[in-house]
């Protein structure tokens, strides 16, 4: 729109409770990249254990594992997305995609007399 209107979405996902958002989401790709929750944890300002809590309560409300851990050692730990988490990532991102495409044009026509 030439007056710059935007809508913006933030998606939030629910079972019992709220269970998967942008939140959960940027912390997954984190651990995908960096290959450990604590360094996710670390590159988002996250405290550790609040990003574990994040893991667990999502897995529970999911049904599904997000990560498979291994502990430290001589070489460390880390932790690797199951390829369950990788599917709920790229489905989240495609839905959330589709939203913000609807939602443009649905700005579009509901606010086109005020540009």
């Amino acid at each position: 729109m030439e007056n710059g209107l935007k809508a913006k979405i933030r998606v939030h996902l629910f079972t019992k409770d709220k269970c998967f958002g942008p939140g959960i989401c940027q912390l997954l790709e984190a651990v995908e990249e960096l290959g450990s929750l604590r360094k996710a944890a670390q590159s988002m300002d996250m405290a550790y254990s609040k990003a574990w809590k994040i893991i667990k309560l999502c897995e529970e409300n999911l049904g599904f594992s997000l990560l498979e851990s291994t502990t430290g050692g001589k070489g460390g730990g880390g932790a690797v997305v199951t390829p369950k988490a990788k599917e709920m990532v790229t489905a989240y991102r495609n839905f959330c995609l589709e939203l913000e495409e609807f939602a443009e044009g649905a700005l579009e026509k509901n606010f086109k007399s005020l540009r």
